[in-house]
């Protein structure tokens, strides 16, 4: 067994586990508790993705928050050295936070305590974690498109905003049909070697433009495979790709729950740049995910040209982290903060931006000599 003392605190009894010690009746309360809570079913906050996530990171916890002899609240969390903590899957999870029944109250330090944490990083967390979010350093926007009216309501919204480039990615998917052979999309891809493909172009796309390569990573690898076989109403595996005459030309790999599609890996093959396969994808997306009731498909956070063409709207998402006085806390801070300004320094001034846009993609040149 894992760690799972139980901690008194402030009426409530927490015990802390491993993700597959949780037991049906807790999973049960953990998705009506999410149910309950109004914010978007986003399948990153669904028990499914912790549970994933525990089977490839051995120091994946979770405290379950007892009241009154019932689960009040679920905090999934990892736990590194001299107890500095983090989101759980931080570095590929899109939506973060602790899941509280409503009106629930908890100090975050007293809650990391318990948790035995000195710190807690996160970097995608949802709007509404009161717990959490006075300690952000900064706020995002993560782009959203709103198809909950119908894609047809959707393309009449963005020929009104965006007429010129619905118009040249329609025609491009046109001309990819005459020149190249039969376009054909599939929604929910169930081969592995499609998603093989996508994991290819995404490494490339990485290197190509100097970015750490995800899937150079053994347990992110291991936990896109396993999460592409899970089927769950609250969070499924769907793979999406663009075929032309049955060749792969782009490919997205995300989550759903019944009405959220997280957008999460997306890529294309470079050879069939000129067609802009990637927007054409994304299109085909939107118009299946609303025929199959998803309401709502979040892009990530992350400023990009191509969100900005597809995007209705905006979530806000929070990075920065909750500490408790100590040493691990000043240890945190001492090998992160320092970075993450420096980074905000950047992001903030486009000149700055653009030079270390274009030394990264000279990087990646370099890298591939």
């Amino acid at each position: 067994m894992g760690h799972d003392r139980g901690v008194e605190l402030s009426g409530l009894r927490i015990r802390v586990v491993k993700p597959d010690e949780l037991d049906e009746t807790e999973i049960d309360a953990w998705r009506a508790l999410r149910t309950k809570s109004g914010s978007p079913a986003n399948p990153f906050m669904e028990p499914e993705f912790t549970l994933a996530v525990g089977r490839v990171r051995p120091a994946a916890r979770v405290a379950v928050l007892w009241e009154d002899g019932e689960p009040a609240g679920f905090f999934p969390f990892e736990r590194g050295p001299l107890g500095q903590g983090r989101a759980i899957g931080l570095g590929v999870s899109d939506s973060q936070g602790a899941l509280l029944r409503p009106g629930l109250t908890i100090v975050p330090r007293e809650l990391l305590s318990a948790c035995a944490l000195s710190a807690w990083e996160f970097d995608n967390l949802e709007a509404g974690q009161d717990v959490f979010q006075p300690d952000a350093a900064e706020e995002f926007d993560s782009p959203v498109i709103d198809v909950g009216a119908g894609y047809a309501a959707y393309e009449q919204l963005l020929r009104a905003q965006s007429p010129k480039f619905l118009k040249t990615t329609l025609a491009k998917e046109r001309r990819l049909g005459r020149q190249a052979g039969e376009v054909r999309f599939v929604f929910d891809e169930r081969d592995p070697g499609a998603l093989r493909t996508l994991m290819e172009w995404k490494s490339a796309q990485y290197r190509r433009t100097g970015r750490r390569d995800r899937f150079a990573k053994e347990w992110i690898n291991t936990l896109v495979r396993q999460l592409h076989e899970t089927r769950t109403p609250g969070c499924s595996g769907v793979l999406s790709v663009l075929y032309v005459a049955d060749r792969p030309v782009a490919a997205h790999f995300g989550l759903r729950s019944r009405t959220v599609l997280s957008c999460w890996f997306p890529a294309y093959d470079p050879q069939f740049a000129k067609y802009s396969p990637g927007l054409i994808l994304h299109l085909r997306m939107a118009e299946s995910a609303a025929a199959d009731g998803i309401g709502l498909l979040d892009l990530g956070r992350g400023p990009s040209e191509y969100k900005d063409s597809l995007k209705t709207g905006e979530l806000r998402v929070f990075e920065g982290a909750s500490t408790r006085p100590g040493t691990g806390a000043a240890l945190y801070w001492l090998s992160r903060e320092p970075t993450r300004q420096a980074h905000t320094f950047v992001r903030n001034r486009p000149r700055l931006a653009g030079y270390a846009q274009r030394t990264l993609k000279q990087v990646g040149r370099l890298r591939g000599h």
